[in-house]
């Protein structure tokens, strides 16, 4: 990931220049050693002692009066680089890259780069569309150079379209992707995430508490990693990951058929979602009114998602999740068996900063051998990557 690496964020002469502040925050916090190069443009929107005071490194500006070592500076600096990063890129930038024109250190740094480079172009909507720039673009990714494209909004202009600075955490999320080793390139990785609905009348259903964090995580760290990952989410508030293919569902059944749907093509299923075991017999096309009394629902039960695909199995590699509330190894291991898994995910609710809706998670992996690994409480993205790590090694890779 992130943390340990030295990245060098070149930041070009454009109203979103202030954003690679907040940039420059998040990748310290991701626990790496940023260090700056500015155009002369870009101190015209921002002061170099800015990043300076926040990296703790000095910040490098385009003029031999910032930098006494001017006439090395861009060898050095590309020595001690794991990634380069330019937010904003400009359409000047993306064009003098292009070109190979290297009248400034930002130019003659890229130049001299071994590193990969993460370009993230912020310009106006009709300069983005402009024939010239894609022109550039494209020369640029046939190089290699990695570009994440502008996202869709209100520009300085006032002008609505493409050409907003990416999100701050999409630039991370590609940072750390461009980092990651492709040990799953060869995988497609089939994952549920989230709850199911089952609706009782237009405006009431049964639901439970998942909120698709550790499914999301999954899909992301496998998409990280090299795999092609479809996402089958229920109704959750998360971002949609980068990357993916994602199909939405609301429903047990619904789920089962998208499921269905996209298995032929998996090599791994990772079955993360909490899919509601009984749905209401019959659902009211109208609300139920309130009424003295009780109210009695006849269930029915769902499809049994992971017990149908442990019976098509084949070749793939199968893991499902348990949550349990009392006897974890002995329950989750009978799980594994009666829908024939090669792994499952046990955890506790009753465990501190486990569980449903929590960014950390508690987790203990057992294998069909009967091998038990207890992680401590981590990230989920953390407890993403130990579950991947699981299956390079079962793959042998």
């Amino acid at each position: 990931m992130l943390s340990g690496k030295r990245v060098l964020l070149g930041v070009t002469g454009g109203i979103a220049a202030y954003k690679a502040v907040e940039l420059t925050r998040s990748l310290i916090k991701k626990e790496a050693s940023v260090t700056v190069i500015m155009t002369k443009n870009a101190t015209e929107f921002i002061s170099p002692l800015t990043f300076q005071t926040l990296s703790g490194n000095p910040t490098y500006v385009d003029t031999f009066a910032a930098s006494r070592y001017y006439d090395i500076a861009h060898i050095s600096l590309t020595e001690k680089t794991d990634l380069m990063i330019v937010a904003p890129a400009t359409a000047n930038c993306l064009a003098k890259m292009a070109l190979g024109i290297a009248d400034d250190l930002l130019g003659t740094t890229v130049l001299a780069l071994k590193a990969p480079l993460l370009l993230c172009p912020a310009m106006n909507v009709n300069m983005w569309l402009n024939p010239a720039v894609q022109e550039n673009l494209d020369k640029l990714k046939k190089r290699g150079v990695f570009v994440l494209e502008p996202a869709h909004g209100e520009l300085a202009c006032k002008a609505e379209g493409y050409g907003r600075l990416p999100e701050i955490e999409e630039i991370i999320e590609e940072a750390e992707s461009i980092l990651t080793e492709k040990d799953l390139s060869s995988e497609h990785i089939l994952v549920t995430a989230g709850p199911t609905r089952e609706p009782i009348d237009p405006v009431r259903f049964i639901t439970n508490y998942s909120s698709g964090k550790m499914g999301y995580a999954l899909a992301i760290m496998a998409r990280r990693r090299g795999a092609k990952v479809t996402l089958v989410s229920g109704p959750t508030n998360l971002k949609i990951p980068r990357g993916v293919d994602f199909v939405r569902v609301t429903t047990a059944r619904e789920m089962y058929e998208a499921v269905l749907e996209h298995f032929n093509a998996a090599t791994v299923v990772i079955k993360a979602a909490a899919v509601a075991d009984y749905r209401p017999r019959e659902v009211s096309p109208v609300k139920i009114k309130k009424r003295t009394g009780t109210l009695s629902l006849l269930l029915t039960k769902n499809p049994d998602i992971i017990k149908e695909l442990g019976k098509r199995k084949g070749n793939r590699l199968l893991i499902g999740f348990a949550m349990e509330t009392e006897n974890l190894i002995e329950n989750a291991y009978a799980k594994l068996k009666r829908k024939n898994l090669d792994f499952i995910v046990a955890n506790a609710l009753t465990d501190e900063g486990a569980g449903f809706e929590k960014d950390t998670n508690i987790v203990t992996i057992i294998s069909k051998s009967g091998e038990v690994e207890k992680l401590p409480r981590m990230e989920k993205i953390e407890v993403a990557k130990c579950i991947l790590d699981k299956v390079v090694r079962y793959r042998g890779k």
